[in-house]
């Protein structure tokens, strides 16, 4: 009888070695902060579009996703990664930034359709904000797994993690 594994059908590139302990603790870990601030920043869009209308949706969102990027820089690289001491600039901080960027940018045009879809439908005020915060999630989470596949071997990698690490320097 010949025993075929699931892995061995999977091309080597692709494996993300979710069975090695540390990389399964540093996704719960990152999965954590992901959710911390999500949180963050949907209770400040709900709160200052959809309750208190401070702003338009996107305003509110561009406040939410600024909020709630600190938190998950420090969350992630302390906590799920284990860095300490000073951030490198062009291996950690100009990164992340970036990526927070493209999240901001990418979520900013999600939430501007969803606002404008619902407002074209005739919506209630609460069901624009549900519809404007639903759409901020969907940008975020289109940009989640690549996320951590970019934090885990490029930004917070051990240096004998990641060969591009060298590249940095």
């Amino acid at each position: 009888m010949i025993k075929v594994s699931l892995r061995s059908l999977v091309p080597q590139p692709i494996l993300i070695r979710l069975d090695s302990s540390e990389t399964a603790l540093k996704a719960f870990k990152y999965t954590v902060a992901s959710v911390v601030s999500v949180v963050i920043s949907q209770v400040i869009l709900f709160l200052s579009f959809g309750v208190f209308h401070l702003w338009s949706a996107t305003m509110s969102n561009f406040v939410a996703v600024a909020v709630s990027a600190a938190p998950s820089y420090y969350m992630n690289r302390a906590w799920a990664w284990g860095k300490t001491g000073k951030s490198h600039l062009f291996k950690e901080i100009v990164p992340f930034w970036g990526l927070a960027f493209l999240g901001l940018i990418l979520s900013l045009w999600t939430v501007a359709a969803a606002e404008r879809f619902a407002l074209s439908h005739h919506l209630p005020h609460l069901e624009v904000a549900i519809f404007v915060n639903a759409a901020s999630i969907a940008a975020f989470g289109v940009l989640w797994v690549g996320k951590f596949i970019i934090f885990n071997k490029l930004l917070f990698a051990k240096k004998d993690d990641s060969d591009l690490v060298s590249l940095l320097d």
